[in-house]
């Protein structure tokens, strides 16, 4: 039987790849091709049944070429996220071996989209407000009934429209883009989302308020407020100043919270508080009513006796205050009161 390859065209890497295999399995090696992923598995059966007979040149060809690269390799790694797992596991610790296996585990054969669909609904609104309309279409369309319903009602309206339209063209899309559109979105969603702050907004802005004078503060929290209503008022719960001490702080704390304040600076602050608007009265009459009846009294007559405050040592009197209060809340010493909870109280 004579064979003549030498108009034939070039052997694809995949046909090599399928002549191998049969030059392996019918050298009775054992191979473990169940590892490999299914679409895989499916090619190099379509391209070894496409093989029928092949010269001895061509055989010993691709068996040379075979064999030199693989006398070219200096170093072979898994080059899979479950090899790498398996072959560190002794090496990682277990909690975090364990996390890794269970994020594994929910990509079964290379499908991505179990990863997708486990998603908090948070980051599945972000798939639909970030990425393009065509794959929001598709993402949406792998996700159960229930859960797209959800997802679809918390996007805004007019992308969401669009996004339920674009699903009337998926019909024709392939399964390989779908597989791929998978993976990608759970490589870029499927891990916890980067942050850059550990605080959130609301925190952050309270935290550097909190520390401004009184003019600044609430010229932000003004225009803020014509901004962003929602996000002003949350920052206004966010921010304790002198004001808030009596509506905030129980009245057994205020000995431990004013421990540490020096005491001249603890006179001052009350006497720019009594002299201040009725809040800010409120709060030094608060603070003097927690205190024992003898150095309430003191503390009174020291007050009135340091006449008028400047505007910039009351600030700083006050803020030495509530700074101390603020500290022994976050350490866990205190708790302070939440206005939302007050105001549920009063309605009840």
């Amino acid at each position: 039987m004579h064979f003549d390859t030498s108009d034939s065209p070039a052997l694809s890497r995949r046909r090599k790849a399928a002549m191998i295999v049969q030059m392996m399995i019918s050298g009775g090696s054992n191979l473990s091709l169940s590892q490999l992923p299914e679409s895989l598995q499916e090619v190099l059966t379509d391209e070894l049944g496409a093989i029928k007979l092949v010269d001895r040149d061509t055989v010993a060809g691709v068996a040379a070429e075979f064999t030199a690269q693989l006398e070219s390799i200096g170093l072979c790694a898994p080059g899979t996220r479950d090899g790498a797992i398996a072959a560190l596991s002794d090496h990682l610790s277990p909690d975090l071996a364990a996390r890794l296996r269970a994020q594994t585990a929910k990509v079964r054969n290379g499908d991505h989209w179990h990863v997708i669909a486990d998603l908090p609904t948070a980051r599945l609104v972000d798939i639909m407000t970030r990425e393009s309309i065509e794959i929001c279409a598709v993402a949406l369309s792998k996700l159960q009934v229930g859960k797209a319903a959800e997802i679809l009602t918390q996007t805004p309206g007019e992308r969401a429209r669009r996004i339920t339209y674009a699903m009337a063209l998926t019909s024709e899309i392939s399964p390989d883009t779908v597989h791929r559109i998978g993976a990608s979105l759970a490589k870029e969603y499927g891990q916890p989302a980067k942050i850059a702050f550990e605080k959130p907004p609301v925190q952050r802005l309270g935290a550097i308020l909190n520390s401004t004078v009184t003019d600044t503060r609430e010229d932000v929290l003004a225009s803020l407020g014509e901004a962003d209503p929602a996000f002003a008022n949350d920052v206004r719960k966010a921010i304790f100043t002198f004001k808030d001490i009596a509506p905030r702080v129980k009245p057994t704390d205020i000995p431990n919270c004013i421990r540490a304040v020096d005491a001249e600076v603890l006179t001052r602050a009350i006497a720019a508080g009594l002299a201040g608007e009725q809040a800010m009265v409120d709060s030094a009459e608060f603070i003097l009513g927690s205190l024992s009846q003898r150095m309430a009294g003191q503390l009174r007559e020291d007050a009135e006796e340091m006449g008028t405050i400047k505007k910039s040592e009351a600030e700083a009197a006050m803020s030495a205050i509530t700074t101390a209060i603020r500290e022994m809340a976050e350490s866990g010493v205190i708790t302070l009161i939440d206005p939302d909870e007050e105001e549920e109280d009063k309605d009840e």
